[in-house]
């Protein structure tokens, strides 16, 4: 029987009801992104108190019960009745959707929060909410539950005239998120992007959850330059200046700074009101026009490069640079479906005029650093024209033999990439194990002959010839860079399986240095994953399990029971095991454990510098890492 459809059918969702329903809708996810998303939404109305001049110190806590304490000193939230509501000012932020000072009515000139959504939606989704206001010598309150207010706005007590300010404390509701355990690293990589971007803002973050206390303050008198010299860090600077362009044209307020390191990789991030644009957008777009045209216009009349030399492109001048693009604007447009890249067409050029004009002094003024960030451009140039032809010899080649697979891999019969997936396997002798165990309808094997190279040390060119690379990316069938296109994917699952040693754990680390930096999408798009083989094989009376960690492997001796009878074997590599074990234990879609590899757009900056300190060439940032993150690790052979 079909169900009935008529006006009566059509739900009206009252209040917050909307969000807690769809709660995907306003924070993106119910995972331990939308959870941590929660506290960025409140941080980002104090932010917002400090961007319009009245708030210097955000101080953030997660207490012990994993509920969140955010503490300016702002104005505090105005506690006046809103006439057109009808209830005080506060409660309106609170508990109606869309409402709040970001909305014109001249309460903030640019704001961060992406919908203006934030307060209420924290409160929706939340199992409590308690806000507290200093605000005209009076302390005032009041509590909500589950979007509902649960005693109105009330005055609990005075306070000094001059003190303003407000505090939330939250609980996020289990009902509603998936995990509700907040991780301190990621609000620490965030809440530290933020007082990058927003110069002598104080942000302090504390977790009551360990003894003692944690704390850590972020407060950077020299904004997104120091931002700079945090990312170059593990990396070798060209140069001592860190180049910094501001000013504003056309209400949009540009700040840019930027600085050339010894390696091969861009690192340039873009912000409007300080929010994330991974994808860009026109502010990056002006800014990329301008330094190429400003560096082309230098060479050509310093004489750096001859009459008879084509110009630079951006990308040879790009090479090595870190840069930082933030914009304030009044009315940002935002395009995509994940509102991740900038439309506004003023902000194009107002970024490109001000970087333009500011860039043309300054390389007037330092003209050995204009030589030096030359002479790289000019180098990356002819390793890009060498790579063009190692490149274009790749495909011609392919045109001629009619078979463009390499001769190692082992392909699988279906050609339907949805139901195709490559082993990239270390070494010959897996690679044949890896060979004879597969399903040949849907599995390919790649084996590779040892570490690959190390492509955050090394140019296009020497990528363009080195054998191992060369084969996977004829494999994967999509090119690289700037060639790359994801519709020519040849298989939706690319799954690296190395031994479970420090070995194997390095040429992982290799191979996804290189698919992080040159196939960024195919780690986006969810098609990389990592095998993980077993470590242990326990026999008893000619029964056999395996365990993939010692844990594991302590519950099975307590079920079997921990006797003379049992063998432990434990493996150091996938050579050990022959096929039908392999297929049982890593390779069976029924049986395997994979690890999918994923990218946090929100923390590509921190997911950048952990690359560079891991594969760069400085061994102190990469000492540092490893000593602050040894806690953190298992089954560490020794």
């Amino acid at each position: 029987m079909s169900a009935e459809y008529g006006a009566d059918q059509i739900q009206i969702l009252e209040g917050l009801e909307a969000v807690r329903k769809r709660p995907g809708m306003y924070i993106g996810s119910t995972s331990i992104r939308g959870l941590h998303h929660l506290v960025y939404e409140i941080v980002d109305n104090a932010v917002d108190e400090a961007l319009a001049g009245y708030c210097d110190t955000i101080d953030v806590t997660i207490n012990k019960d994993n509920s969140i304490t955010v503490i300016d000193n702002g104005r505090g939230i105005p506690v006046g009745i809103n006439h057109k509501a009808g209830i005080p000012a506060v409660e309106v932020v609170f508990t109606i959707l869309h409402a709040g000072g970001k909305f014109g009515g001249g309460g903030y000139k640019v704001s961060g929060g992406l919908h203006g959504v934030g307060a209420s939606v924290v409160n929706a989704l939340s199992e409590w909410l308690e806000v507290t206001i200093y605000s005209d010598g009076k302390i005032y309150n009041q509590r909500y539950e589950r979007g509902h207010v649960k005693y109105s706005l009330k005055v609990i007590g005075e306070c000094p005239q001059e003190k303003t300010g407000t505090v939330v404390t939250f609980l996020p509701d289990k009902d509603i998120f998936e995990e509700t355990v907040y991780e301190y690293d990621i609000l620490k990589t965030r809440l530290r992007e933020m007082a990058f971007l927003t110069k002598n803002l104080k942000i302090i973050l504390r977790d009551d959850r360990e003894e003692p206390q944690v704390m850590k303050e972020f407060h950077y008198e020299g904004g997104i330059k120091e931002f700079v010299s945090y990312l170059n860090k593990s990396k070798n600077e060209l140069y001592n200046d860190i180049i910094y362009c501001e000013g504003s044209k056309d209400n949009v307020y540009v700040e840019v700074a930027m600085q050339h390191n010894d390696s091969y990789t861009e690192s340039a991030y873009s912000f409007v009101n300080n929010i994330n644009t991974p994808e860009g957008g026109t502010h990056l777009a002006g800014f990329r026009n301008a330094i190429t045209k400003t560096f082309n216009d230098y060479a050509r009349s310093n004489k750096l490069l001859k009459e008879n030399e084509t110009n630079l492109s951006g990308e040879d001048i790009r090479e090595g640079l870190t840069a930082i693009v933030s914009i304030k604007i009044e009315n940002p447009q935002f395009e995509g479906q994940t509102k991740q890249k900038l439309g506004n067409s003023e902000a194009r050029g107002a970024v490109d005029s001000i970087v333009s004009e500011q860039l043309t002094y300054y390389l007037e003024q330092n003209p050995q650093i204009a030589k030096l960030i030359l002479e790289k451009s000019i180098l990356a140039q002819r390793a890009r024209d060498a790579a063009r032809k190692a490149r274009d010899l790749t495909r011609r080649k392919t045109a001629l033999e009619g078979m463009a697979l390499p001769g190692k891999l082992a392909d699988c019969s279906d050609k339907d990439p949805k139901n195709c997936e490559i082993y990239i396997v270390e070494g010959d002798s897996a690679g044949g194990s890896a060979k004879t165990a597969r399903s040949r309808n849907t599995q390919a094997i790649l084996p590779l002959r040892g570490k690959i190279l190390n492509v955050e040390k090394a140019r296009l060119d020497k990528i363009y010839s080195n054998a191992e690379i060369k084969a996977m990316i004829t494999a994967f069938g999509t090119g690289i860079h700037d060639d790359f296109d994801i519709s020519k994917l040849r298989y939706h699952k690319i799954i690296i399986m190395t031994d479970a040693d420090v070995d194997g754990a390095h040429i992982s680390t290799l191979l996804l240095t290189f698919l992080y930096r040159f196939m960024p999408e195919l780690i986006k798009e969810g098609h990389v994953y990592l095998a993980q083989p077993p470590l242990y094989k326990i026999e008893k009376n000619k029964k056999i399990w395996y365990a993939y960690n010692d844990e594991e492997l302590n519950k099975i001796l307590l079920e079997i029971g921990r006797d003379t009878n049992n063998k432990v074997q434990r493996y150091k590599g996938l050579g050990e095991m022959d096929a039908e074990q392999l297929w049982e234990t890593t390779m069976d879609p029924e049986r395997r454990v994979l690890l999918r590899v994923t990218i946090d757009e929100e923390s590509s900056s921190e997911i950048d510098l952990t690359f560079t300190t891991l594969m760069g060439d400085k061994v102190e940032p990469r000492r540092e890492f490893i000593e602050s993150n040894a806690k953190y690790v298992k089954n560490l052979d020794i």
